[in-house]
């Protein structure tokens, strides 16, 4: 099935309707292709196998290119993805790759993780800017973008 670039890069403005889903393979090319045209910064996170919530918040750290005095805690996540201030963009979508393990293994920081996210997309919701987090993994409380279903 075929995606239509110009009402998935609509969908992606629209800060009301951003938020955590699931982003099967498939969808990313287009989800990737729509985030550009729409000049949003688009980051890419690798969890690897990582089930400690220490991993994980070094592993974003690194590839969202965190300031450094970015603290590996769930707080300073939040304050840094609060901000941007080192790479402003009308809007922003993070991929996040391979979570199935902390999923797994720790759903109770997997939880956390998300509850943090999502007062970050809040906050960035509140100033009208979109904010998008995409996991390639189905867990429970994620939906799929109906674009993409």
């Amino acid at each position: 099935m075929a995606i239509s670039l110009p009402p998935l890069q609509r969908l992606l403005e629209n800060p009301r309707y951003a938020g955590i889903y699931h982003l099967p393979l498939s969808g990313q090319a287009a989800l990737k292709a729509a985030a550009a045209a729409a000049g949003f910064a688009v980051f890419e996170v690798g969890l690897g196998d990582a089930d400690r919530i220490d991993e994980v918040l070094a592993k974003l750290g690194h590839d969202l290119d965190l300031p450094r005095w970015y603290g590996q805690n769930y707080d300073a996540l939040k304050d840094c993805l609060s901000d941007f201030s080192w790479h402003e963009a009308p809007g922003y979508v993070v991929i996040v790759s391979r979570a199935e393990t902390l999923a797994a293994e720790n759903p109770a920081a997997f939880r956390t993780l998300n509850e943090v996210i999502a007062a970050v997309i809040d906050e960035w919701r509140s100033r009208d800017v979109p904010m998008w987090v995409f996991y390639d993994l189905r867990a429970d409380g994620l939906a799929s973008l109906p674009t993409l279903a």
